[in-house]
Protein backbone atom coordinates (compact mmCIF):
# COMPACT_ATOMS: atom_id res chain seq x y z
CA UNK A 1 0.00 0.00 0.00
CA UNK A 2 1.28 3.93 -0.92
CA UNK A 3 1.58 5.78 2.37
CA UNK A 4 0.18 9.49 1.69
CA UNK A 5 2.97 11.52 0.48
CA UNK A 6 4.17 13.93 2.46
CA UNK A 7 3.74 18.09 2.42
CA UNK A 8 6.79 19.98 1.23
CA UNK A 9 7.58 23.70 1.67
CA UNK A 10 10.04 26.09 0.84
CA UNK A 11 10.54 28.52 3.72
CA UNK A 12 14.34 29.43 2.94
CA UNK A 13 16.54 30.27 0.11
CA UNK A 14 19.35 32.79 0.55
CA UNK A 15 22.84 32.56 -1.60
CA UNK A 16 25.34 32.53 1.05
CA UNK A 17 27.44 35.58 1.12
CA UNK A 18 30.84 34.38 1.65
CA UNK A 19 30.51 30.65 0.09
CA UNK A 20 30.26 31.66 -3.59
CA UNK A 21 28.19 29.62 -5.51
CA UNK A 22 26.32 27.92 -2.45
CA UNK A 23 22.90 28.46 -1.09
CA UNK A 24 21.15 27.34 2.09
CA UNK A 25 17.71 26.56 1.65
CA UNK A 26 15.26 25.04 4.22
CA UNK A 27 12.30 22.77 3.39
CA UNK A 28 9.14 21.78 5.62
CA UNK A 29 8.55 18.48 5.46
CA UNK A 30 5.33 17.23 6.85
CA UNK A 31 4.12 13.21 7.10
CA UNK A 32 -0.10 12.99 8.10
CA UNK A 33 -0.19 10.10 10.03
CA UNK A 34 1.00 6.74 8.47
CA UNK A 35 2.77 9.09 5.49
CA UNK A 36 5.90 8.66 3.84
CA UNK A 37 8.35 9.70 1.00
CA UNK A 38 9.09 7.25 -1.72
CA UNK A 39 13.12 6.24 -1.70
CA UNK A 40 14.94 9.20 -3.30
CA UNK A 41 18.47 10.96 -3.51
CA UNK A 42 19.09 14.79 -3.26
CA UNK A 43 20.55 17.11 -4.96
CA UNK A 44 24.25 15.58 -5.33
CA UNK A 45 25.73 18.92 -4.46
CA UNK A 46 23.53 19.21 -1.23
CA UNK A 47 24.55 18.33 2.58
CA UNK A 48 21.19 18.54 4.51
CA UNK A 49 20.54 18.82 8.42
CA UNK A 50 17.55 18.10 9.60
CA UNK A 51 15.78 18.58 12.54
CA UNK A 52 12.64 16.95 14.20
CA UNK A 53 9.99 19.91 14.79
CA UNK A 54 6.50 17.57 16.04
CA UNK A 55 5.54 13.76 16.10
CA UNK A 56 7.88 11.22 14.92
CA UNK A 57 10.59 10.70 11.84
CA UNK A 58 11.12 6.77 10.77
CA UNK A 59 14.26 7.37 8.33
CA UNK A 60 17.05 5.18 6.52
CA UNK A 61 20.01 6.70 4.87
CA UNK A 62 22.53 4.46 2.60
CA UNK A 63 21.00 1.69 4.15
CA UNK A 64 21.84 2.02 7.48
CA UNK A 65 19.30 0.56 10.03
CA UNK A 66 16.21 2.38 10.50
CA UNK A 67 16.22 5.01 13.33
CA UNK A 68 13.57 6.93 14.64
CA UNK A 69 14.05 10.39 15.37
CA UNK A 70 11.49 12.04 18.05
CA UNK A 71 10.88 16.07 18.14
CA UNK A 72 14.31 17.71 18.93
CA UNK A 73 16.44 15.47 17.53
CA UNK A 74 18.20 15.50 14.13
CA UNK A 75 20.10 14.25 11.74
CA UNK A 76 22.12 14.68 8.35
CA UNK A 77 22.90 13.70 4.83
CA UNK A 78 26.02 13.58 3.45
CA UNK A 79 25.76 14.63 -0.49
CA UNK A 80 25.11 12.19 -2.61
CA UNK A 81 23.32 10.17 -0.18
CA UNK A 82 20.38 8.18 -1.23
CA UNK A 83 17.55 8.54 1.77
CA UNK A 84 15.85 5.06 1.24
CA UNK A 85 13.10 5.57 4.24
CA UNK A 86 11.74 8.54 5.64
CA UNK A 87 8.15 8.09 7.05
CA UNK A 88 5.87 9.47 9.91
CA UNK A 89 6.51 6.48 12.88
CA UNK A 90 3.26 6.78 13.62
CA UNK A 91 -0.35 5.98 12.51
CA UNK A 92 -2.11 8.36 14.03
CA UNK A 93 -0.25 11.73 14.71
CA UNK A 94 1.20 13.53 11.95
CA UNK A 95 5.20 14.67 11.93
CA UNK A 96 6.97 17.72 10.62
CA UNK A 97 10.74 18.34 10.26
CA UNK A 98 12.93 21.17 8.90
CA UNK A 99 15.69 19.77 6.41
CA UNK A 100 18.43 22.92 5.60
CA UNK A 101 20.10 21.86 2.41
CA UNK A 102 23.42 23.55 1.60
CA UNK A 103 23.93 23.52 -2.02
CA UNK A 104 24.86 24.82 -4.97
CA UNK A 105 22.88 27.76 -6.09
CA UNK A 106 22.30 26.51 -9.90
CA UNK A 107 20.76 23.53 -8.34
CA UNK A 108 17.17 23.48 -9.57
CA UNK A 109 15.56 19.91 -8.43
CA UNK A 110 16.24 19.19 -4.45
CA UNK A 111 15.07 16.14 -4.44
CA UNK A 112 14.68 13.49 -7.10
CA UNK A 113 12.97 9.98 -6.39
CA UNK A 114 14.58 6.90 -7.16
CA UNK A 115 13.69 5.09 -10.04
CA UNK A 116 11.04 2.27 -9.80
Amino acid sequence: AERPAGKVTMVFDRAIPNVPGKSMKGVIVEYPPGGGSASHRHASSAFIYATVLEGAIRSSVNGSPEKVYNAGENFYEEPGSFHNVSANASDTKPARLLAVFVVDTAEKELTIPAAK
